[in-house]
């Protein structure tokens, strides 16, 4: 068992990893193809009308937001099978491994959306952005690492793969809590309707997935008529999916769907969510763009924010003796996990585009050039400071 959980973590951080490269290059392509000829082709692309009714029930949504609102939901869902699995057989099942990384990822929230609140605390429209910087892009983060190769230890990998994990909880949290319009009580009626079966489905320990993505489905139409983000749904099926066949507890359905998913997450979802909302056309900047409030507030929150928020609460925790730093880290390597922390790319756009959708306020620009600064610096930074810190993992004397 402790063989095949070492080999599903290695495979999931390879999958990030090359994810994290091919995430870069697709958000490189649609800022490169924004600034040249092709940009009406581009936005005509995004804006694509896409419609599906069946009877009275019609879902008519410009590409754009198929990608958002659908696809992405196949990414929450992924999530949701990577936490479960964690919570109930991997790092996050041990109790004295997630009060660093968990403590770490708060502070990772909350003091980015303080920073940007100090900016934009006058505006009713840009505060509406606060959560755009509490945000952690795994795929990007571990991409990074793996540009150090081999001399990043497996401990440093779990722990920075663990606040991501914590992260992932708290957008969940903020998007259902904050992020939600208007409420319809006959959809949302239905989405408990499908939690009731698919509760029934895993009481019964049905583990043929069929059924469960047939429900699924279902649930994530209902959840997008409910007002409730769609994404949402992901994460509420995969809380379903049975961890371990009664028959042969040797297999487990939730780790072969985790594991099918991954390569369709890792090398087309995420791709295509980052090509789809990382266009942006620098034609005609001005001063007042750079330095309004939502970019500064975004930039200083992942770079600055994330890494006082991380490092500080994490110092706290181990000075009072509530924590220890994993093996083969010391201050410096948890310095600079907390800055590569700072890269909030794909979950930041995506609250961005939430947080802004529909204010009537085009703040597309303001966002995305605040993500884009905010987690290059971050990332720069993080990779600096890793590769310095690999030369000296002596454990700090408390």
């Amino acid at each position: 068992m402790q063989n095949n959980r070492e080999s599903i973590i290695i495979s999931f951080l390879k999958l990030e990893s090359t994810g994290g490269i091919l995430l870069f290059c697709s958000a490189v392509l649609a800022i490169v193809i924004s600034n040249s000829f092709l940009e009406p082709y581009y936005k005509l692309f995004i804006s694509t009308p896409v419609e599906i009714r069946i009877g009275p029930l019609e879902i008519a949504k410009p590409l754009l937001l198929w990608i958002n609102d659908g696809l992405m939901a196949i990414f929450f869902f992924l999530v949701g099978l990577e936490l479960k699995r964690e919570l109930l057989e991997g790092e996050l099942s041990e109790k004295r491994k997630i009060i660093l990384p968990g403590i770490g990822a708060v502070g990772g929230m909350v003091i980015p959306a303080l920073i940007y609140l100090f900016f934009n605390a006058d505006d009713p429209v840009a505060v509406k952005g606060w959560a755009i910087p509490s945000a952690t892009d795994i795929a990007f983060a571990l991409g990074v690492l793996t540009l150090l190769n081999s001399r990043v230890p497996s401990s440093m990998k779990i722990f920075l793969t663990s606040l991501a994990i914590f992260d992932d909880i708290g957008a969940i949290l903020i998007i259902a809590f904050f992020y939600t319009s208007k409420i319809s009580l006959l959809a949302l009626g239905v989405v408990f309707l499908c939690l009731l079966i698919l509760f029934f489905m895993n009481k019964r320990n049905i583990i043929s997935n069929s059924p469960y993505i047939l429900i699924g489905t279902i649930m994530w139409a209902a959840t997008l008529k409910s007002g409730i983000h769609a994404t949402l749904a992901g994460v509420l099926l995969a809380m379903f999916i049975p961890m371990r066949s009664k028959k042969d507890p040797d297999h487990s359905p939730l780790n072969s769907l985790e594991n099918d998913l991954h390569s369709i997450v890792a090398f087309f979802v995420l791709p295509v969510f980052a090509f789809a909302n990382a266009g942006i056309n620098f034609s005609g900047v001005t001063a007042n763009q750079i330095f309004h409030g939502v970019p500064v507030g975004i930039v200083l929150g992942l770079f600055l924010g994330k890494q006082i928020g991380i490092f500080g609460f994490c110092w706290l925790f181990i000075k009072c003796n509530l924590a220890r730093l994993p093996d083969n880290m010391n201050w410096l390597s948890l310095y600079g996990i907390s800055a590569l922390c700072g890269i909030g790319f794909t979950m930041s756009l995506f609250i961005g585009s939430l947080a802004f959708e529909e204010t009537g306020v085009n703040l597309l620009f303001d966002e995305r050039l605040g993500i884009i600064l905010g987690s290059l610096l971050s990332g720069l930074l993080g990779f600096l400071v890793l590769r310095v810190s690999l030369g000296n993992r002596e454990r700090p004397k408390k």
